[in-house]
């Protein structure tokens, strides 16, 4: 109980003090979840891709997160959605996660996928120095070792195993573009432990959810009211369901449940495991399975993690 309670209150000394036990096993296997949700979001989002546009796809998505989060939070314990202290948080919180979600649709729309997802790769790197900064938590060099390992995995796999390609990578303005978004996805989980006030993880779920769908339809207002809603078919609001409910409401609340455990750099150290999981995911949909070169870098994803697992938090 000491160490989840000092994980999960907001007091400056709880900020480098990480669960224990029974909290520190959950905070991982949460975001094993997590991983593999993300992962799913892929198929389906590629489903809806010929049918609707990022901007309008994405706020309904939160939109309806959001609602479903509220009547978990609020309809079950029959209580409206008082405005929580220092609502400012959560809008700083919402807006960075808006600007990761847009930034990579639009550089997903100029730039290769591949180069695309190799710059999400720097996110755990990136949150283990925002970590330091934010939270005063110090990686050990085991933990950044089993990054490095982990995350260059995730290259192989991304680049699937070609070599040349992978020396090749140029940066461009799409990659520029979808930098900044993963700047601010790094952030995220350092500054949401700081701006912990002892909310349950359920109703801060909810707020950030409230302000990141708020920001999205901000900025596609106009692609949003050209949508003709009416004529899309079954196929998209199959995907919308999924993306609101599995990648949006449940990974909101993974990753926040994780973020009060687990260091920063750890907790996002797990989005290395997304492309793996593509591979099973497609795999077992008939879609053919990945070459034994990106298999391979798949199983160093998964011993990166694994080591990461079992070392000391700080």
């Amino acid at each position: 109980m000491a160490g989840r309670d000092a994980a999960t209150s907001g007091t400056a000394a709880s900020r480098t003090v990480h669960a224990t036990g029974r909290e520190k096993l959950l905070g991982h296997l949460a975001m094993v979840g997590f991983a593999l949700l993300i992962a799913g979001s892929f198929s389906f989002g590629a489903l809806t891709a010929p049918h609707i546009g990022a901007a309008p796809l994405n706020s309904v998505r939160f939109v309806l997160g959001a609602a479903i989060i509220a009547a978990i939070a609020f309809g079950l314990r029959r209580q409206p959605p008082a405005v929580p202290p220092a609502p400012w948080r959560y809008l700083v919180l919402g807006a960075l996660m808006a600007v990761y979600f847009v930034t990579m649709f639009v550089a997903l729309g100029i730039a290769n996928p591949v180069s695309v997802g190799a710059v999400f790769t720097l996110n755990p790197l990136l949150a283990a120095v925002f970590g330091l900064f934010v939270l005063g938590q110090r990686a050990r060099p085991v933990v950044i070792a089993s990054l490095l390992v982990a995350g260059a995995g995730a290259l192989w796999v991304i680049f699937r195993g070609d070599v040349e390609a992978m020396l090749g990578l140029r940066i461009g303005r799409g990659e520029a573009i979808f930098s900044v978004g993963v700047v601010c996805h790094a952030l995220y989980a350092p500054l949401f432990r700081r701006f912990a006030r002892g909310e349950p993880v359920i109703v801060s779920t909810f707020w950030v959810l409230f302000f990141t769908a708020i920001c999205i339809s901000l900025y596609g207002a106009g692609d949003i009211v050209a949508t003709d809603w009416a004529s899309m078919p079954a196929v998209v609001w199959l995907a919308v369901g999924y993306l609101a409910v599995f990648a949006t409401a449940a990974t909101f609340f993974l990753l926040q449940f994780a973020s009060l455990r687990l260091p920063a750099a750890k907790v996002f150290a797990y989005g290395y495991l997304t492309p793996a999981f593509i591979i099973v995911l497609e795999g077992l949909l008939g879609h053919g399975w990945a070459s034994g070169a990106v298999l391979a870098g798949a199983a160093v994803i998964v011993a990166g993690l694994a080591i990461l697992a079992i070392a000391p938090d700080g």
